[in-house]
């Protein structure tokens, strides 16, 4: 069963006579539970693919279903809410708040939502002990290393408990012996919760881990399959 689905979806960029096309014509389906890659080179539409699907970003032409929502008739305002109730985010560079600690972090998207103080921090404590911060939970980000921060970024993405997961090169600031970590908890949580989780990334042994890898240049797919082949590339490599 589909959940995210989008037909001869299209951006263009306008800047003075420049005219960049960004997506040409995508079309494609991620089902249920599945934990997908975007790969491709640097400038070759992933993150503005990745921005379309989730609501951040206005396609130019086409069309987007998620969750059976035709997100190209939804204004602004039902955008955003359909993204906080269903939709988690994680970037390369974390977007956490400086002046908050890790639990007030995670707990934000709750707040925002309407949840009662105390239903917040519970479940934000609950998500931090999962990603295995129960002991950094009062910690403001400055104190946390990369993975750690990027681990509260995961906790915050989920404490909604959304259907899907979009994350834009989540292991893009993190050294190697990190990013596996990351890339390992991203994985037991799909499988543990069957939520789908949406990646871009330029990380061979990221898109290794998923279900299903999404190639992408100049703005088309050029092969949506399977990870053998990544795979072996990155078993010949050692």
């Amino acid at each position: 069963m589909s959940i995210i689905s989008c037909q001869e979806l299209t951006k263009t960029y306008i800047t003075g006579n420049i005219r960049v096309e960004a997506l040409r014509g995508i079309t494609l389906e991620i089902k249920k539970g599945e934990m997908v890659a975007i790969m491709g080179p640097s400038g070759c539409g992933k993150t503005t693919l990745l921005n379309c699907l989730s609501g951040l970003d206005e396609a130019t032409s086409g069309r987007i279903w998620v969750e059976d929502i035709d997100l190209t008739t939804l204004d602004d305002n039902q955008k955003t809410n359909f993204r906080a109730h269903r939709m988690g985010f994680v970037f390369q560079f974390y977007n956490l708040l400086p002046v908050l600690s890790a639990t007030e972090n995670v707990e934000l998207p709750l707040l925002i939502c309407g949840s009662k103080d105390g239903e917040a921090r519970n479940k934000a404590q609950q998500l931090l002990e999962r990603v295995g911060l129960k002991e950094r939970a009062t910690q403001r980000p400055a104190s946390l290393s990369g993975g750690e921060r990027q681990r509260v970024a995961i906790a915050r993405a989920l404490v909604n408990n959304p259907a899907i997961v979009f994350a834009d090169e989540p292991t893009g600031d993190l050294d190697k012996k990190t990013a596996e970590g990351v890339v390992s908890l991203l994985r037991q949580l799909n499988k543990e919760q069957e939520q789908t989780f949406v990646l871009v990334t330029h990380d061979p042994e990221v898109g290794a881990s998923c279900d299903r890898i999404i190639h992408m240049r100049d703005g088309l797919i050029m092969n949506d399959g399977g990870t053998d082949d990544i795979s072996q590339e990155i078993e010949e490599r050692g």
